[in-house]
């Protein structure tokens, strides 16, 4: 399975963090809307939200494929409650450096589960085609399924 659930925090994607139909002038308001719902849903402490901004000023979270996948810097790991991450559809596209994102993933991860939540991202949205599907889709269900490895 993708994100496995616990009993004793949320679980990694909850489906009201999935928002279809989202826009936004740029990346940095992108970042913003998707820190406040990992706030909002318990991942993580207010403060995260400007990690996650300073990280985009450091390095891009553009990772190809039309997807960003923002998330805080090392300094603000403290801020990290529990691991989640939120789905944003952004149907008509945000300048993201030299790239248009349709697809952001905010991520809050507790140590190294980061790198399996890159990883698996990765291997089911590996081709702009497959990106491209799942934002036309405007399909919650069908993100979460992708997500959740159901």
């Amino acid at each position: 399975m993708f994100f496995k659930k616990s009993a004793k925090k949320p679980e990694l994607l909850m489906k009201r963090n999935i928002v279809l139909n989202c826009s936004a002038a740029n990346k940095e308001e992108a970042i913003r809307r998707a820190g406040q719902l990992l706030f909002e849903s318990g991942y993580v402490s207010e403060p995260y939200i400007g990690g996650m901004l300073a990280r985009e000023k450091k390095l891009s979270t553009c990772i190809g494929n039309s997807i960003a996948i923002p998330h805080g810097e090392s300094e603000v790991k403290k801020e990290i409650l529990s691991s989640g991450l939120v789905v944003m559809v952004y149907p008509k596209g945000i300048p993201w450096d030299n790239e248009t994102v349709y697809l952001v993933v905010g991520i809050a991860a507790i140590g190294d589960e980061h790198l399996e939540i890159l990883r698996n991202i990765v291997e089911k949205l590996d081709t702009k085609e497959a990106v491209e599907s799942l934002v036309q889709s405007g399909n919650a269900d069908k993100i979460y399924n992708l997500f959740s490895g159901c």
